[in-house]
């Protein structure tokens, strides 16, 4: 038995405690963003709203303290927003943190300073010092993982010894792991599966859809390599096969569909989704001043005319 700590309370961090505790671990989550939330998923039988499960009995919550993190923990699970990596990553160093971490979030970061893109994992060693980091990613909905529906993810170290370690605390009959020594491709791959996903989601038919994976496959290959990735991740479960999912019913795949029906970010954003989080317009909002002024543009000109679409609110124009 291994404990576990879980940093974040929405539906994937919540979603993840479930084959955390059947694998036999003793597992606690918190949230520093809301204690409200703690408190009343503790009080309503763990019944979280967004997963409409209740979560497993053997289940802790804890509110987000120093305290908690007097106790000894055989691993940190980050799963909170972008947003909030800067605030746990202070955080942790404040505190003089050893353990092992796990990194759920998905995303990139502009370092406008020396003008490059990090991953989450580089963002952590340059600003904090933590380098004992792991990246689990893949085609994963929280509802299904919660509901213990097949599930296959990829963790991702330097050392393949490390990930698999990993995956042997936290793998079920239903939730299957795969390992990966290229960090920072399963973490590009991750992420920048949000903006295509919107662009295929701009595909009015099923015939054009189709178009616009395998092109999009195309330039996240391109893409992975300039960021310092591996070609071939983008075939793995943190490329293709989170795109895949993500493109078949995602928010980013719906507000593509409205982009490629003529509307503007802004105003389908507006009419459509007001209460939705579109990852891959603030992941397109990030990277833009990056991509737009040094990539070679004729390589990838889907994720061009997407990165201009919304930084500019013009309409989508895509040759299918």
């Amino acid at each position: 038995m291994k404990n576990i700590l879980i940093i974040g309370g929405g539906a994937m961090g919540s979603a993840f405690t479930v084959p955390c505790i059947e694998n036999n671990n003793k597992v606690t989550i918190t949230e520093p963003y809301s204690k409200l939330f703690i408190r009343n998923l503790s009080s309503k039988n763990k019944f979280h709203s967004a997963l409409k499960i209740k979560l497993p009995k053997k289940l802790e919550f804890k509110k987000f303290s120093n305290d908690l993190f007097k106790k000894k923990f055989d691993l940190i699970v980050i799963a909170l927003s972008l947003s909030g990596i800067d605030f746990i990553g202070n955080y942790l160093k404040n505190l003089k943190i050893k353990t092992p971490i796990l990194i759920l979030t998905k995303g990139l970061k502009y370092e406008k300073k020396n003008n490059k893109i990090l991953t989450i994992s580089e963002q952590l060693k340059k600003k904090y010092n933590i380098t004992n980091v792991s990246i689990l990613k893949g085609p994963c909905l929280a509802k299904e993982l919660a509901r213990k529906n097949q599930t296959s993810v990829i963790i991702a170290n330097k050392s393949m010894n490390k990930a698999k370690q990993i995956g042997k605390m936290i793998s079920t009959k239903y939730y299957l792991t795969e390992f990966s020594n290229d960090i920072i491709g399963v973490e590009v791959c991750s992420a920048i599966k949000n903006i295509y996903s919107m662009i295929i989601g701009a595909g009015q038919s099923l015939n054009a859809a189709s178009n616009l994976f395998q092109k999009s496959i195309v330039e996240m290959k391109y893409l992975t390599k300039y960021l310092k990735g591996k070609e071939e991740t983008t075939l793995s479960l943190a490329g293709v096969g989170d795109l895949y999912v993500s493109a078949a019913g995602g928010r980013n795949s719906k507000m593509g569909s409205y982009l490629g029906k003529g509307f503007t970010f802004k105003t389908a954003k507006k009419r459509f989704m007001p209460n939705d989080t579109v990852e891959g317009e603030q992941l397109a909002r990030e990277i833009a001043p990056f991509i737009l002024k040094k990539l070679n543009k004729k390589k990838i000109p889907l994720m061009i005319n997407m990165l201009r679409t919304i930084k500019e609110n013009k309409k989508l124009k895509i040759k299918v």
